[in-house]
């Protein structure tokens, strides 16, 4: 027997279409991440899942008609201003020892707060594994939930972020992490 397709909604946050797609069978995201304009139904997200995790890509997905697990109303609650409403959403990609605990740190950092690469390497347990800690960085499936967009160049600036500099700029603005 297989499995049933993932599921998906879209929500509008920070003024971008922000994709969400978790397993219906236990609510954890699988994959999520805003379309860009070369990416306007964010097509990547499942591309990257097939990359990374090509058993649970290969299930499919459908748009959700019920959402059991509060997914969409937590991330319109988080588009609304409560910033803590997506923090204890599931999350479920495939991980090396270390780049899970990179992503772990990643979910430590609160709204309203960005750290560098090199806090980031420290957070997850290897200060001196800054390059590897940005490696989990381009390599999260769940965006935003595991808030990548929170990492920060020593220098200040923003560094790089996959669905562009201005949706990473937006989203520390509305956490209050910019003036």
């Amino acid at each position: 027997m297989s499995a049933a397709p993932l599921a998906s909604t879209v929500v509008e946050i920070v003024g971008h279409p922000f994709y969400a797609i978790w397993s219906p069978e236990d609510g954890a995201l699988r994959a999520a991440g805003f379309a860009t304009d070369d990416d306007p139904e964010a097509a990547s997200l499942m591309q990257r899942l097939a990359k990374l995790d090509p058993g649970v890509a290969q299930r499919g997905i459908v748009p959700a008609t019920d959402d059991d697990f509060g997914i969409a109303a937590a991330l319109r609650a988080y588009a609304a201003g409560d910033l803590s409403a997506i923090d204890a959403l599931p999350v479920a990609q495939p991980e090396t020892p270390f780049r899970g605990e990179v992503w772990r740190a990643l979910r430590a950092v609160p709204a309203g707060r960005a750290v560098t690469y090199t806090e980031l390497a420290g957070l997850a347990g290897r200060p001196s594994a800054v390059r590897a800690a940005a490696s989990g960085c381009a390599n999260n499936l769940v965006a935003l939930v595991v808030p990548c967009h929170r990492i920060v160049r020593t220098d200040g600036g923003l560094g790089g972020y996959l669905f562009g500099t201005p949706v990473k700029e937006a989203l520390l603005r509305h956490e209050g992490a910019m003036p």
